[in-house]
């Protein structure tokens, strides 16, 4: 594996964490609390590891820049900055969204998490157009 390899395996790492995120809605909606919380924690532990090798990419690689085509620029960009203000706010969330499940503080935990749920779903989501659109549909010089 090189450094090369990591957007790839980004994107899967979100991907993952967008399809334990819908079944995890799915689970509670069903009242299955078992499945919710494991699903749940798989979505915790595959945005972790996104987030430790998106680090590691971005340190060694640096920036990455989209430049054609010029027109649809300006839609990348939007969707990057949602993406990128948002990836910053659902830390703190999806932290304390996690904390209150685990004191088993569940009207607390279900408050924050209608807010937490759909950014974070959002991010992941969003995170998989970028490298889409990055790396697959128009890669840059």
């Amino acid at each position: 594996m090189s450094l090369t390899d990591l957007p790839a395996i980004n994107a899967c790492l979100n991907s993952l964490s967008t399809v334990f995120l819908f079944a995890g809605f799915l689970f509670i909606k069903r009242k299955n609390k078992i499945a919710h919380r494991n699903c749940m924690v798989a979505a915790l532990a595959t945005s972790t590891l996104f987030l430790a090798s998106y680090l590691i990419y971005h340190f060694n690689a640096g920036r990455t820049v989209f430049l054609k085509p010029e027109w649809f620029r300006p839609i990348y960009l939007t969707i990057l900055l949602t993406h990128t203000v948002l990836a910053v706010v659902i830390v703190p969330l999806v932290l304390i969204t996690f904390w209150r499940a685990f004191k088993s503080d569940f009207e607390r935990h279900r408050r924050i998490a209608r807010w937490t749920w759909p950014i974070w779903m959002y991010v992941s989501v969003t995170g998989v157009v970028i490298y889409l659109l990055l790396y697959q549909i128009y890669p840059q010089p």
